[in-house]
């Protein structure tokens, strides 16, 4: 897990991290290469908030898998034999009450699969070859709630799924109509889909971090979107954020 790749907001996690009772985020692999199963594990297990509780070669053992387990975090390769990682996400997210947060791992950043395991709701992406410091905070990052983007990466990716003229676009997840935003929750959106922090997006606006979380708040449930990955996806492929 060497080389380049930045994590994108990941370093905005900060050191520690935990599940909600207050033992190490407990984070399941599901990858087919047994190699890159193990690197997995040996990052994230040399971390004391972090815990590899188990591993899955495919789509079909993983979902019964981490039905049993109720991990916090499920780290998704997209490309996997049987069932792929984006039914995978679409079952876990459809099928549990209280599904774990879902971070892909893919090879490469503008791989269709990656755009349509975000849309099915997978938390955010993360390059294979990125370092072992930011593979662990996004770990953490994604275990606290909070989504993993790439702006220029999503951009680009909703630039190829845009609807041709005069060809109507597929419903974006939660199909919630952008117009129900007030205009401060469509400013707050847009600094969203250029992948701003809510820190970053109170300075912007000379707000509280307090008052920009509410405007989040208020985005993904007109949206119906589960998260703020959703809720950029919709963005751009319902026009209100232009690709470029």
């Amino acid at each position: 897990m060497n080389d380049s790749g930045n994590a994108g907001n990941a370093g905005n996690a900060g050191d520690g991290a935990g599940n909600a009772a207050g033992g190490p985020v407990r984070v399941v692999i599901a990858d087919d290469e047994r190699l890159v199963r193990t690197g997995l594990r040996v990052v994230i297990d040399a971390e004391p908030d972090l815990s590899v509780v188990g591993e899955a070669a495919d789509g079909a053992e993983v979902v019964p898998l981490v039905r049993r387990l109720r991990p916090d975090v499920v780290l998704m390769d997209v490309r996997m034999p049987g069932i792929d990682g984006i039914r995978a996400t679409e079952q876990l997210v459809a099928g549990m009450a209280e599904p774990p947060r879902i971070l892909v791992v893919t090879t490469f950043e503008h791989d269709d699969h990656v755009y349509d395991a975000l849309r099915a709701g997978a938390a955010g992406f993360l390059l294979k070859r990125a370092r072992a410091e930011e593979m662990v905070q996004a770990v953490r990052l994604i275990a606290r709630g909070d989504s993993l983007l790439f702006p220029a990466a999503v951009r680009d990716l909703a630039l190829r799924y845009a609807a041709p003229a005069g060809q109507a676009a597929r419903p974006a997840p939660g199909g919630g109509p952008i117009g129900r935003l007030t205009g401060r929750e469509g400013q707050v959106l847009r600094l969203m889909a250029a992948g701003l922090s809510n820190g970053e997006i109170a300075a912007e606006l000379v707000l509280s971090q307090e008052t920009v979380k509410t405007h989040v708040g208020g985005v993904l449930a007109k949206l119906g979107a589960r998260d703020r990955t959703q809720a950029v996806i919709a963005a751009y492929e319902s026009g209100f954020v232009l690709p470029g």
